[in-house]
């Protein structure tokens, strides 16, 4: 692979071979389950970590305490996004990919090792939250630059193939830690998790995050990043600052930040509030409850890669409405399903949902990298991917648990998902087609208009074309 000193500013990226390609997307896709196992054992520990760290409260009241955490790692992520974002944008991908995947793992760790409430009182949750915190920086630069590693290496028809494995890595990332947990719930029961085996998939995050880290060190940097390197380098100019990227890109930024708001509250409301609901609303048993989320996320894991070939076939925008109607269709009965309360319904209940939430993020994950420009697709991405991450997703589980709680209606988090995705539409209706295009020459939104627009310049005086 060739390297930026050797690239003639001019030059086409290098194609990449099979080989390259699927040993970078493996890495990719490798240190994104690291980085979500982290993240999602969280939510499935929830209810526990609730009594943990807020024995003084009792139910809704700990619960939300403990959701409350969870956003705010969220509200941390935009910042972390903007930082290794610029990062990313001006030392290259795979070094800041290999900063995160080791930030997300030691803070994990730590969660793992904080000592509880009985021991050193209000430090406890103080302590959590500084280590939710970390989590939230890592994962801010997490997704939206694993997702521009790998489509940088990708053919131009097949970048949502090779982009469905980072989905297709979050939602087995989820698979796993609900197995982990499950399997620990079984061995172990409530008590012992109660106790002390809660922290066992807290603590897997070391080792697991050192082999992810060693995997992306063993990486070259993508052909797109070096051309863009070279050509700033022959130009003698820096790199845009995080505020011009936003002045240039704010349009296609607002836009796609919109239709990302079906997307992670989806996400959320699939992966990690169903599993609270079915048992904190309709009373299922944790073991069951997890069993049902283990088979949906891994059927999701299994249904990303064929959306992904079905998004380079009919193009991006046929799959983002399919998402909108299909979660804002099938959310209220999905929900009134799981009331039910059998492991049936459940999974059925869960599969309903997931129909449109992989759809969602499949096309997301590679609309990250074709709605921008290669000198600011990492910061511009990973701002926009997190903003509504955290506005949507972050707050998908307390929002949720609050309208149970106020309305007393079990429905009301499905009205709230079917609302979104309604106003969703209105972004996708903006939002122009970008699949099959070179990254070099992507579309964007200037005002109501789609045009054609070159690869960015470093230049923040030079017109938007």
């Amino acid at each position: 692979m060739s390297t930026a000193s050797d690239s003639p500013p001019d030059a086409a990226p290098a194609k990449v071979s099979q080989q390259t390609l699927n040993k970078v997307t493996f890495a990719g896709g490798a240190g994104t389950v690291v980085e979500w196992f982290d993240f999602a054992v969280y939510g499935f520990t929830a209810p526990i970590i609730a009594t943990t760290f807020f024995p003084d409260s009792e139910g809704a009241t700990a619960l939300l305490q403990t959701f409350a955490i969870f956003a705010v790692a969220f509200a941390l992520r935009p910042l972390g996004g903007a930082v290794f974002g610029r990062l990313g944008d001006r030392i290259g991908r795979k070094k800041v990919l290999a900063m995160t995947v080791m930030l997300m793992s030691v803070a994990t760790t730590a969660i793992g090792l904080l000592p509880a409430y009985a021991t050193i009182g209000i430090w406890a949750p103080i302590l959590l939250t500084v280590a939710r915190c970390a989590q939230g920086l890592s994962a801010g630069g997490e997704y939206a630059g694993a997702a521009a590693y790998v489509i940088e290496h990708a053919p131009d028809d097949r970048r949502a193939r090779y982009g469905s494995a980072m989905p297709a890595a979050t939602f087995g990332s989820f698979a796993a830690a609900a197995t982990i947990t499950w399997i620990l719930t079984e061995l172990f029961g409530q008590q012992g998790m109660q106790d002390w085996a809660w922290r066992v998939p807290f603590l897997i995050a070391a080792p697991l995050g050192l082999v992810a880290f060693f995997i992306r060190q063993k990486l070259d940097e993508t052909p797109e990043f070096q051309k863009a390197q070279a050509e700033r380098d022959s130009a003698e100019a820096e790199q845009p600052s995080i505020r011009s990227v936003v002045r240039r890109e704010w349009r296609a930024m607002a836009v796609l930040a919109g239709y990302i708001s079906i997307t992670g509250l989806s996400f959320y409301m699939f992966s990690t509030y169903m599993t609270t609901f079915l048992q904190q609303v309709v009373g299922m048993s944790s073991d069951t409850v997890l069993l049902s989320n283990v088979l949906a996320l891994v059927f999701a894991t299994a249904l990303a890669p064929v959306i992904g070939i079905i998004c380079d076939g009919v193009g991006r925008r046929p799959i983002m409405y399919a998402s909108a109607l299909l979660l804002g269709g099938l959310a209220i009965p999905a929900y009134l399903l799981a009331q039910n309360g059998t492991l049936v319904t459940a999974l059925s209940s869960q599969i309903l949902l997931s129909l449109g939430a992989v759809s969602a993020n499949v096309v997301t994950a590679v609309l990250l990298s074709e709605a921008f420009a290669t000198a600011s697709r990492y910061t511009a991405s990973a701002i926009t991917y997190n903003v509504a991450y955290a506005i949507f997703g972050g707050t998908a589980p307390y929002v949720a648990t609050y309208l149970v709680d106020r309305t007393g209606s079990a429905i009301s988090p499905a009205v709230y998902l079917t609302v979104i995705c309604a106003l969703g539409l209105i972004a996708i209706r903006l939002m122009p087609e970008t699949s099959g295009r070179p990254l070099a020459e992507q579309l964007t939104m200037t005002g109501d208009i789609p045009v054609v627009a070159a690869d960015e310049t470093t230049d923040d005086s030079a017109p938007h074309h």
